[in-house]
C-alpha cells in the first residue's frame, strides 16, 4: 500500500446539526439512504461528474447512493482504546525522545526546499508541494500496531458539537497508544498543540484499497481532552466536513510525507485542481511532492489564510491507499467522493 493513513441520536438533533453546519440538504439526502429510500437526484453543479468513459471505451456506472455498490447503507465500525489511554498517558508515552527515536536509522538531518517527485523530473504542467511550517488543524498520527519508526499517516481536526473529532483515511486504522500531533515539528522539544490521546475511531468494515470498497476510504476518530480539560478543536480550530461539489474543484492540500521520502520531516502544501478518477466514485490530483504518509491529508477548499481552516471536501485515500503504484507514485493522489456515507459516518462519530 503506498500510502501510509451509531446512527443519528434522532431528527431533531440531526436538522439542528445540519442547520448549524450548512448541511441541511445532505442530511436529508443521507437520512432517506439510511431509511431504505433513494436520495433525490444530486443536482449540484457536477463538472466532470457525468460518467466518464474508462480506457475500454464502455460507459462507466453512476454513482449509486452506496459507495460499496450494492444500494444498502454500509455498516459502521468502532474501536475503543483502553480506559487508561488519556491525555496524560499519551503525553508520557510519546516524549520527544521517543518521537526523535521513531525515525529510520541513518536518516538525513537535512532535505530539500522545495520537493521533486522522486521517479522523474516534475511535468511542466504539474506543480510541486512546498514545505511549510504546519497549520494547527493538520497533523500527524503515531502509533505502536503500525511503523512506529516514522509517523504512518496524516489527519486533520473537523469541526464538530463536541470538538474532539478527526478525520483521516479508512486505511490508516490507529492502533495501540494513538496518538495525533498537531502542527507536527520534528525534533521539537515541545509540540505546539500537544500530543492528544485517540479514544475512539469509526470507519465501515467494508472499506478496502481496492475495487467499490475503495470508495469507502475515510475514517474519524475522537481524541480525549488535554490535562487542563480543553478539546482539540477549541486550541487548533476545525475544517468544516462539506459534501464534494462535483469532481471538478481547486482545492489546497496539506500533509506530512514520511520521512524514509522526504528527510526534511516537515509539512508539505499545494494548491492545484481535482478530476475525476475514471470509473470510481473518487476524486484524482496531480501535485508532486506526496509521498507515503500523507495518507488522510484533508482536500481544503475556501482555505482562510487567517483562520488557517477551509471546507473539507476529501482526503488521501481510495484506489491504492490513495495514488498509482510505480513511477510518478507521488505525483498522482485520489480522494473518495464526499456523500450520504460520509455524513452517516460523521452522525455516528459524534453521538460518541
Amino acid at each position: 500500500m503506498r500510502r501510509h493513513g451509531r446512527k443519528h441520536r434522532g431528527k431533531a438533533v440531526a436538522a439542528a446539526l445540519g442547520a448549524g453546519l450548512g448541511l441541511t440538504v445532505w442530511l436529508t439526502t443521507a437520512t432517506a439512504s439510511q431509511a431504505g429510500t433513494a436520495p433525490a437526484p444530486d443536482d449540484r453543479p457536477q463538472g466532470h461528474a457525468a460518467p466518464a468513459v474508462p480506457g475500454d471505451g464502455t460507459p462507466a456506472a453512476a454513482p449509486r447512493p452506496s459507495a460499496t455498490g450494492d444500494g444498502h447503507p454500509p455498516r459502521i465500525s468502532v474501536t475503543s482504546a483502553a480506559a487508561s489511554w488519556t491525555a496524560a498517558a499519551a503525553a508520557d508515552f510519546w516524549t520527544p525522545a521517543k518521537m526523535a527515536a521513531a525515525l529510520p536509522r541513518g536518516a538525513a538531518a537535512g532535505g530539500p526546499a522545495v520537493l521533486t517527485s522522486s521517479a522523474a523530473p516534475a511535468a511542466a504542467s504539474v506543480p510541486t508541494a512546498r514545505h511549510i511550517d504546519g497549520i494547527p488543524s493538520v497533523g500527524v498520527l503515531f502509533s505502536v500496531d503500525k511503523d512506529a519508526r516514522a509517523h504512518y499517516c496524516t489527519a486533520s481536526v473537523v469541526a464538530s458539537p463536541r470538538r474532539n473529532l478527526l478525520l483521516t483515511a479508512g486505511h490508516c486504522k490507529p492502533g495501540t497508544r494513538a496518538a495525533f500531533v498537531p502542527k507536527y515539528r520534528s525534533g521539537a522539544t515541545t509540540q505546539p498543540y500537544g500530543v492528544w490521546a485517540i479514544t475512539k475511531s469509526f470507519q465501515y468494515p467494508g472499506q478496502g484499497t481496492t475495487g467499490a470498497a475503495s470508495n469507502l476510504d475515510f475514517a474519524f476518530a475522537t481524541v480525549a481532552p488535554d490535562r487542563r480539560g480543553r478539546s482539540v478543536e477549541s486550541l487548533t480550530g476545525g475544517n468544516t466536513l462539506t459534501p464534494t461539489p462535483g469532481y471538478t474543484n481547486d482545492v489546497t492540500v496539506i500533509g506530512y510525507p514520511s520521512v524514509r521520502n522526504d528527510p526534511k520531516d516537515r509539512a508539505v502544501r499545494c494548491e492545484t485542481r481535482t478530476k475525476r478518477l475514471d470509473g470510481y466514485r473518487q476524486l484524482r490530483m496531480q501535485c508532486n511532492g506526496f509521498h507515503g504518509g500523507t495518507s488522510g491529508s484533508p482536500w481544503l477548499t475556501h482555505f482562510d489564510e487567517r483562520t488557517r481552516t477551509g471546507r473539507v471536501i476529501g482526503n488521501i485515500g481510495g484506489l491504492n491507499g490513495g495514488g498509482p503504484n510505480g513511477p510518478h507514485a507521488d505525483r498522482t493522489s485520489y480522494s473518495p467522493y464526499y456523500g450520504a456515507e460520509i455524513l452517516a459516518l460523521y452522525l455516528r462519530a459524534i453521538s460518541g
